[in-house]
């Protein structure tokens, strides 16, 4: 029975520490009021390895896009390139963009005037040899 606990505990700890590494708190430096998820993360990956996350916010009267890269591609990678960006339906290209190309972990886009619509963000993290990139889900 000893076993059969600690073989269960011990999964429950790997299963825990996987996790672990992706998980931040997201500061967005140019709302200091606070931003809110809308919508579903989107994993940007390269083959079946996880790189970044991908989210869309809503905040200071303003949708956002972010974002990050997890610790364990980050390790690997120093060095990315980072885009991030929202996107409405009848746009042509961004209408919010910004972009990154060094060492940061995360990356907010500047902010776009677009409550009245539906948008989704949309996001890249690529370097030498590999490119990750997504869209998250429309929210309206």
């Amino acid at each position: 029975m000893l076993k059969k606990i600690s073989a269960t505990a011990l999964a429950a700890a790997a299963i825990a520490m996987t996790f672990t590494g992706a998980a931040h708190a997201e500061t967005n430096p140019k709302c200091s009021s606070g931003v809110t998820q809308i919508g579903s993360t989107k994993y940007l990956k390269h083959g079946s390895e996880t790189v970044a996350s991908l989210k869309q916010f809503k905040g200071c009267n303003k949708n956002w896009a972010y974002v990050y890269i997890w610790d364990a591609w980050k390790a690997k990678h120093p060095s990315n390139h980072i885009r991030a960006g929202i996107w409405t339906r009848t746009s042509d290209g961004a209408v919010d963009y910004a972009g990154h190309d060094g060492t940061k972990q995360e990356l907010w886009s500047y902010g776009a005037n677009t409550l009245s619509v539906c948008t989704y963000a949309a996001g890249d993290v690529f370097g030498s040899g590999y490119s990750a990139h997504g869209s998250t889900d429309e929210r309206c």
